[in-house]
């Protein structure tokens, strides 16, 4: 058993030091939904903007040499444009175009790099395409998703140090200086999460907020976040999903079965399919496409159920003759 710490060991942060304490917190849970960060997206558009301007100002200044010596009535001035040779061999020389025009475009490829560098793979052949790799990298920070209110919260709680009872202390935070607000509400639009539960239905997150089943880690006196494995939550999950998918199915052909009125059975029908759509909904992470086809499916399922010859003696057709020798089938009689 850990002993109780002193006083003193808090004060001089033993046990919540800082930074380190913080590393050892995030990496404690296997499912890695601690490690949460700012994306700084107010930033990355200002670097963007700023590489963007930095390319358009340098792309008015090719233009505007190239445009020079294409009116030029210098000949070898015009060659330079058409002939990397000639453009080549004016590199050095301090009274020409050329060597500005070297130079830009040298600036050019060491800013496209910066901007613009991608490569992928076709076909077996590697091709280098001019694919903007920070735009593609922004894409990719901005599909990630923020981090749940449970952890949220749990973070503050821990990062704050609020709910610590030891020594007549009320609070104890963990980090200083400007970082210690990284999770403020005010940046909280942007905070991203690097691992989130793949399952985010609507009866996942509710166990996953209200699991019974959590463990505290024992390795910090005063921490008092209790985790759980989310594969628990998963399996759980999934057995309740084939339970009720099976309780709407056997459920639906029972009382199909037992009740006779038409207008009962098309009520049953409309009422089994919406509870069919909304377990499918809230149960799975199925889209919208997905839950309009497994309803349309399940739906077709009843329909033929009901319009088949499954009730026996009782679903079975006679003539019965009526006026004016015209026959009409109805169902026979018990």
């Amino acid at each position: 058993m850990p002993t109780q710490s002193k006083p003193l060991d808090i004060e001089l942060g033993k046990v919540r030091d800082g930074y380190p304490a913080l590393a050892r917190w995030i990496s404690c849970d296997s499912d890695s939904e601690p490690f949460v960060f700012r994306k700084f997206a107010r930033l990355s558009a200002r670097h963007i903007l700023h590489l963007q301007a930095k390319l358009i100002t340098l792309e008015h200044e090719i233009d505007r040499l190239d445009e020079a010596a294409k009116t030029s009535s210098d000949p070898e001035a015009r060659q330079a444009s058409r002939r990397y040779e000639t453009l080549i061999k004016y590199k050095d020389d301090e009274t020409r175009k050329e060597k500005e025009r070297i130079k830009k475009l040298e600036d050019l490829g060491d800013l496209l790099k910066e901007y613009r560098k991608y490569f992928f793979y076709e076909e077996g052949f590697e091709k280098a395409y001019d694919i903007d790799e920070t735009l593609l990298r922004q894409t990719q920070i901005c599909d990630l998703k923020p981090p749940s209110t449970r952890v949220l919260s749990t973070y503050r709680s821990y990062l704050e140090g609020t709910g610590i009872r030891a020594d007549g202390l009320e609070t104890l935070p963990l980090l200083s200086g400007r970082a210690k607000d990284f999770l403020s509400p005010e940046t909280e639009g942007d905070l991203i999460a690097l691992k989130t539960p793949t399952e985010q239905d609507f009866l996942s997150r509710y166990l996953q907020d209200h699991w019974a089943f959590q463990t505290r880690q024992p390795a910090e006196l005063l921490d008092r976040t209790t985790i759980y494995k989310n594969s628990h939550v998963v399996r759980t999950v999934a057995a309740i999903s084939m339970i009720m998918a099976a309780i709407l199915l056997i459920s639906a052909i029972l009382s199909l079965h037992v009740v006779t009125s038409d207008k009962a059975k098309l009520g049953l029908v409309a009422m089994y399919t919406v509870v069919f759509a909304l377990s499918v909904a809230l149960l799975t992470n199925a889209k919208r496409a997905e839950v309009f086809a497994a309803t349309a499916a399940y739906a077709a399922v009843l329909v033929v159920f009901v319009s088949g010859e499954l009730g026996g003696a009782s679903g079975r057709q006679c003539l019965v003759k009526m006026e004016e020798g015209v026959f009409r089938a109805v169902r026979c009689p018990g």
